[in-house]
């Protein structure tokens, strides 16, 4: 069975682009890697969003929750009553692997739980974001099995000697919630002082952990290589030390997967990673191939968010 149209990635963006095509009588088959918006799965628990509620709706659905900005949970429950509310055919844990144009249309080859499977439609929209890539440290020892590039869940880590590497919201945040959970908390960040991006709540907040001596800070430091129950630092003055650790954090970002783009047949910037693109339709150089969210973008994923990204779908499908 040839689908209409598929859609790689189940986040707010790719939900968003299955509303504006079901509204043009399109049912598309939405599919993702892990659950549905499974990036917001990965943030830190108790995270509330800086953005506001309207900005974060997709379909007109309006956020409900109970502060002035929604937090993790509240989305998550948000998101998948969007789904429901518009009957989105979503099949989560189906990874694509590779997309082929052939006359009949275009061949999706996937991994599901169960082994391989091919899928064929007519139109392919990639949003698949770039969570699913976390930015490697390239040190020794960053594999290590304590090493762990997802925040999970302050608790787990009480009472022991605990390393989180960055310096942005995601770093910062997860910091705060290990002490407050009873870890000894080090947060080893390569610059001088905290980027202007962290949310105005959260500078305060470790500025004053830091400087109480709760939490311990090493600003303009960088990491040399992880060891099983350490991580060994350099600070500015060139001198290294080694800091206890029995687990390490590094929360430094994400990157997209530029070269499942590249086997997909789209052209890709080596320099920016940026995608060739028609800005006006999200078309990419591959026929009946689309692109929407922060993957168009490119190496600078702080261009685009859910905030800028929701509209997307009404590109691609605005001429249906």
């Amino acid at each position: 069975m040839t689908e209409d149209t598929i859609i790689v990635g189940a986040g707010p963006i790719g939900l968003a682009c299955a509303i504006s095509a079901k509204r043009r009588g399109i049912d598309a088959l939405v599919i993702d890697a892990g659950a549905v918006v499974d990036s917001i799965t990965r943030y830190p628990i108790r995270m509330t969003f800086f953005t506001t509620p309207e900005l974060l709706e997709i379909g007109g659905h309006p956020v409900v929750c109970a502060g002035p900005k929604p937090t993790r949970e509240e989305s998550l429950m948000y998101y998948r009553g969007v789904a429901r509310a518009e009957n989105l055919r979503v099949k989560t844990y189906t990874k694509l692997l590779d997309a082929t144009r052939t006359e009949a249309g275009i061949e999706c080859v996937v991994e599901t739980r169960t082994g391989s499977d091919t899928l064929r439609c007519s139109r392919l929209v990639l949003a698949t974001g770039y969570f699913n890539q976390p930015n490697r440290l390239g040190v020794a020892g960053d594999d290590l099995p304590h090493v762990r590039y997802y925040f999970d869940e302050a608790h787990l880590s009480y009472g022991l000697d605990v390393v989180v590497i960055g310096g942005k919201n995601s770093a910062v945040e997860a910091a705060l919630q290990l002490f407050r959970a009873g870890a000894r908390t080090s947060l080893v960040y390569r610059g001088a002082t905290f980027p202007h991006g962290v949310k105005y709540w959260l500078r305060p907040d470790i500025e004053n952990r830091i400087k109480a001596g709760e939490i311990t800070g090493y600003l303009g430091t960088d990491v040399v290589r992880i060891e099983e129950s350490s991580v060994v630092v350099r600070q500015q003055d060139g001198e290294e030390r080694s800091i206890p650790a029995d687990r390490v954090y590094p929360l430094i970002g994400f990157k997209c997967d530029v070269e499942l783009f590249r086997r997909v047949g789209i052209e890709i910037d080596p320099t920016t990673g940026r995608p060739a693109i028609d800005l006006d339709t999200l078309e990419t150089n591959v026929p009946h191939v689309y692109m929407a969210g922060s993957i168009t973008a490119g190496f600078n994923t702080s261009e685009i968010f859910i905030e800028n990204g929701r509209f997307d779908g009404e590109k691609i499908f605005e001429d249906d």
